[in-house]
């Protein structure tokens, strides 16, 4: 069994994990990353220490389904890194990547001590094409290489670039890791940040670290903020399930977003809460002032009702299951909802929540809604808006990747596949196999749902791929 990974980040580490657990007849293992911060990706590499986690340690485990396997290893290194109203440890992302990189080397070992002849190439896959019964992989220095089965886990894309201001003197295109752009941004200086998600929220939590002492503005189209993580209950879903979205479709032969609702609803009921005031609360997201609503959530932190926890969990789980079965009119009626979606799904931990209230509510963070145009002139950045025109200094984009962009790393290898047949690109973005030896984790994988993949998601497909091609057993 000869298997090549393409990407050496968080779902690479997720493969290994897997492999090095149920594969018993030992192969080769070639893994091609040419970036030098192994097993990380690029979220997890080095960088300040204010870039945290954005998730308690139950939800970050890259073993699946061991929901303990984060936190166990995290251990006492969590302690200084308290989030004092969530009751969690939110470490720096820098300390994850640690943890995906203790989880691939234990792997590693453990494949060689299993028999497996393992090697990292240094270099990226430029070309890959079907030969016989094999595949043959071209790196970008000429070499090739030959495995039975390749997954790709690239990553995702890169960050938009919606006004085109890409090569702007002041402009940040790609905003990590912060510890290299930030040291750039004057003090001073007033800065625009693209977007109102959670890289924004990165940069503002950063600058105010760093004793910014300029305006920042966060300059988005929907004027929405994330929510805030609420404490854990303990709650697990009962209707909400990847069991029961199977149990609907196997009755009626097709699911519906009407279908999915009646599951939470179901979900609602049985903790005896409101499902139509919870409904409201949500659809109000757009509309209720946002430094008024975030106040309103981090006083509801420690909150018992399970609606919010329900969905941030089913999202990841049940969510890219249920996404596949429906029509695409329902696909449609939720991607309208797409910042709201995302906004619950991918809530900011409190820590951070505090520092943006406080900076909001001292007039030194302000949130722009309805931004048309942003155009650099005489060494300024000119935005137009519903609220008129303004200028500043520096802008900075935290506009994030949608799932299925292509990262232009895996550009050249992705239109090798195209032109060889073994896979095609998705209507709605990704690229889907059309071969079984050729797998796809992550954010690349066509198909899934509108919302970025989490590290549970991503734990989870990772075990299914490794799982299958251990049972094709060549």
């Amino acid at each position: 069994m000869d298997i090549a990974i393409v990407g050496a980040g968080a779902a690479a580490v997720g493969l290994l994990d897997t492999l090095a657990a149920i594969a018993d007849t030992p192969g080769t293992i070639t893994v091609f990353e040419p970036s030098p911060h192994l097993w990380r990706g690029r979220p997890y590499g080095p960088d300040l220490d204010t870039v945290l986690v954005n998730a308690p340690p139950a939800i970050m485990s890259i073993r699946h389904p061991d929901l303990g396997h984060y936190a166990a290893w995290l251990g006492t290194r969590g302690t200084v890194h308290l989030d004092e109203r969530l009751g969690q440890p939110l470490v720096p992302r820098a300390l994850y990547g640690a943890y995906l990189t203790h989880t691939a080397e234990t792997a590693l070992a453990g494949l060689r001590e299993g028999g497996w002849r393992v090697r990292v190439v240094t270099a990226r896959v430029t070309g890959a094409a079907r030969a016989g019964s094999n595949w043959s992989l071209h790196t970008e220095d000429g070499r090739s290489y030959e495995a039975g089965h390749v997954a790709l886990c690239v990553g995702g894309g890169t960050p938009p670039d919606h006004y085109g201001l890409d090569g702007v003197a002041g402009f940040v295109g790609d905003p990590y890791p912060l510890a290299r752009t930030l040291a750039a941004v004057r003090p001073d200086h007033d800065i625009a940040v693209i977007g109102s998600g959670l890289t924004a929220v990165d940069i503002v939590v950063s600058l105010a670290a760093r004793g910014h002492t300029g305006p920042i503005t966060l300059l988005s189209r929907s004027g929405v903020l994330p929510h805030v993580w609420q404490l854990p209950v303990g709650h697990r879903p009962q209707h909400v399930t990847t069991e029961r979205v199977a149990a609907l479709h196997r009755q009626h032969g097709a699911v519906t977003l009407e279908d999915l609702i009646g599951l939470l609803r179901a979900e609602l009921a049985q903790a005896g809460e409101d499902f139509e005031a919870f409904a409201a609360e949500l659809l109000a997201t757009g509309s209720e002032d946002p430094v008024r609503r975030l106040r309103a959530q981090l006083a509801a932190v420690d909150d018992s009702r399970i609606g919010r926890r329900v969905l941030q969990e089913t999202a990841h789980s049940a969510g890219p299951y249920a996404w596949r079965l429906l029509p695409e009119p329902d696909r449609m009626r939720l991607r309208r909802h797409f910042r709201l979606a995302t906004s619950v799904a991918s809530p900011m931990v409190p820590v951070n929540a505090v520092v943006l209230l406080r900076l909001l509510e001292s007039g030194q963070l302000t949130l722009t809604a309805g931004v048309r145009k942003i155009e650099a002139a005489d060494g300024m950045f000119r935005v137009l808006g519903d609220e008129g025109e303004r200028t500043f200094d520096s802008v900075l984009n935290a506009v994030n990747p949608p799932p299925g962009a292509i990262p232009p790393m895996a550009g050249p290898l992705v239109t090798a596949l195209l032109a060889d047949g073994s896979a095609e690109l998705h209507p709605a973005g990704g690229l889907v196999p059309a071969d079984p030896r050729l797998h796809v984790v992550g954010d690349l994988a066509g198909g899934g749902p509108f919302i970025t993949s989490s590290i549970a998601g991503v734990a989870a497909r990772a075990a299914r791929v490794a799982q299958t091609i251990v049972a094709a057993g060549d």
